[in-house]
């Protein structure tokens, strides 16, 4: 008796402990669940109120750019200066060599470059500060045909980029400050696909103002030389010059003899032709009115 009773003592015991420690492992369980959900929700949390931050940072930053451009002077103003200049000149070589000498004045450079038997044709970068004594020296190259200049104010844009490409970059330290702290998978694959789309509107917004501040640094000037009008005839005889005066009006003349000659190879044998056909049909012989004659008679009988 006394054994059952121990055998029934021990077999309660033994599954009160086993309840508590399922019961333990449980609570546990759920607490820890409990504390991820809520580093999950308070990093999405602290993403989303730095994102906004930084958004509402950006904001004002723009309208503080628009603010300082509105009141910047002409010098601190963002310009692109380009201009077209059409210049007659005595000689082209001559101007080859002062074209190149200036380039390298003014720390210039080429683009572009096109030459013709009569004419050069240049795309000039010129460093904005030294634009106008550029196109000051130039003139003295020869007879300017055509001129004009244009000046565009890229102010708003330039500093718009500037204050965006700033703040993309302060929001990618901030979400790449969250992978220190993400515990998750899920939590890393969503920081990280943010930090690769800012990495990519970071590159293309630095595209776009690196070439915006190249067009800002650097002037360009659409140049054309035209040579003397009396370049291609320099090294003609005076013969020459007059065959070349008279070109037009014997190039008239010979089309008429070329009809002329036409005439006697196509024409005379033409009319001689028709004026045998008359002869054989109406004339002495008259083949058609003979027959003529017979049909008119054998209607008569």
């Amino acid at each position: 008796m006394k054994k059952i009773v121990f055998a029934l003592t021990m077999l309660v015991v033994l599954l009160t402990f086993g309840c508590g420690k399922a019961d333990y492992k449980s609570e546990r369980q759920v607490a820890t669940y409990g504390t991820s959900s809520r580093l999950m929700r308070s990093a999405s949390a602290d993403m989303s109120y730095n994102e906004a931050a930084v958004m509402h940072d950006e904001m004002r930053a723009k309208e503080n750019d628009d603010s300082k451009a509105a009141n910047l002077t002409n010098d601190e103003r963002k310009l692109i200066k380009s201009a077209y200049i059409r210049i007659r000149v005595d000689n082209l070589d001559t101007a080859d060599v002062s074209i190149a000498e200036m380039l390298s004045k003014f720390n210039a450079y080429a683009a572009s470059t096109n030459a013709e038997e009569n004419s050069r044709h240049y795309s000039l970068r010129v460093p904005a500060p030294q634009y106008e004594i550029f196109l000051t020296e130039m003139n003295g190259m020869g007879r300017v045909l055509q001129r004009s200049e244009n000046t565009e104010d890229v102010t708003l844009r330039y500093y718009d980029l500037e204050g965006r490409l700033e703040m993309k970059r302060t929001l990618l330290r901030t979400f790449q400050s969250y992978l220190t702290r993400a515990r998750t998978i899920e939590e890393i694959l969503a920081v990280e696909s943010r930090i690769a789309e800012l990495q990519y509107d970071i590159e293309g917004t630095d595209t776009q103002l690196r070439h915006l501040a190249n067009r800002v640094d650097y002037a360009t000037i659409d140049l054309y030389l035209v040579g003397p009008v009396s370049a291609q005839t320099q090294n003609e005889t005076l013969g020459e010059q007059i065959k070349k005066l008279f070109g037009g009006f014997g190039s008239f003349l010979s089309t008429i003899v070329i009809i002329l000659i036409g005439i006697v190879i196509f024409g005379i044998p033409l009319v001689i032709l028709l004026t045998l056909l008359f002869w054989l049909f109406f004339g002495k012989i008259g083949l058609l009115r003979k027959l003529w004659g017979v049909v008119k008679g054998k209607k008569l009988e």
